[in-house]
């Protein structure tokens, strides 16, 4: 199994308004603790206890909020490394690419939860990359992903025509081999480097496996999100809205 996980959680989070004015998202309170808390203790209960943490707005106050909870995870200052007009979810592996050069790892939002046990299952170490998904009823809003025998061949980010209604859930297994694909990317139209895009460079190589959350997914993104996160982590209650 694999035992490193990557935490992208560089960004402020400005759908959350004035909450994270201050403070970046991922350090909003849900239930009296940081949203980026019940992350990383999920990983800890999945048995992934090497933990990078890829900070960037207000990085030392993230730092230091963890550091009341966690005494074993690490914090790299992505705007430090990389400047701040650098932008993008590829980002944070050019920041951890010395830190994790030489073994697989576990790639993931510091916004997005997930349960211990599908955590397990992507870090399952079987020599493939791996991009995990769910069974969504509106496929629209994300990115779709298309798949054969359980490979990737492609991501079709929010498509006007239906193409499929699995979708991208931001969690990834990625091998030493991610980094060489991760040089050939450009800015996207966005004008932004995606991880996305390293990851359908190796899909079309039949790098990439797909697999499905037996369990749950929230992308805490809005400030709704927060009672949505809180009447979950206290009744098990799972009444994610779109």
């Amino acid at each position: 199994m694999i035992r490193k996980a990557i935490v992208a959680a560089a960004g402020r989070g400005t759908r959350m308004k004035h909450l994270s004015q201050d403070r970046p998202k991922h350090l909003i309170p849900v239930c009296g603790r940081p949203f980026l808390y019940y992350v990383i203790q999920h990983l800890h209960e999945a048995g992934i206890h090497d933990i990078v943490v890829v900070a960037g707005y207000k990085a030392e106050t993230l730092q230091d909020s963890m550091r009341k909870y966690f005494s074993d995870i690490r914090v790299v200052n992505q705007f430090a490394k990389l400047g701040e007009e650098r932008y993008g979810t590829a980002c944070p592996l050019e920041c951890v690419r010395e830190e994790v050069s030489a073994e697989p790892f576990v790639f993931l939002y510091g916004d997005n939860l997930y349960s211990p046990s599908d955590l397990a299952r992507i870090a399952d170490d079987n020599t493939f990359h791996a991009v995990a998904g769910l069974h969504h009823e509106h496929p629209e809003h994300y990115g779709v992903l298309v798949t054969q025998n359980n490979f990737l061949t492609r991501i079709v980010e929010k498509p006007k025509q239906f193409v499929g209604n699995f979708i991208n859930v931001g969690l990834y297994r990625f091998y030493p081999e991610v980094f060489q694909y991760l040089d050939h990317i450009e800015k996207s139209e966005r004008g932004e480097y995606e991880v996305t895009d390293v990851v359908s460079l190796l899909a079309a190589k039949k790098k990439v496996q797909v697999v499905s959350l037996a369990d749950y997914w929230f992308d805490f993104g809005k400030p709704e999100d927060i009672h949505i996160v809180e009447k979950f982590l206290n009744t098990g209650a799972y009444d994610r809205e779109d």
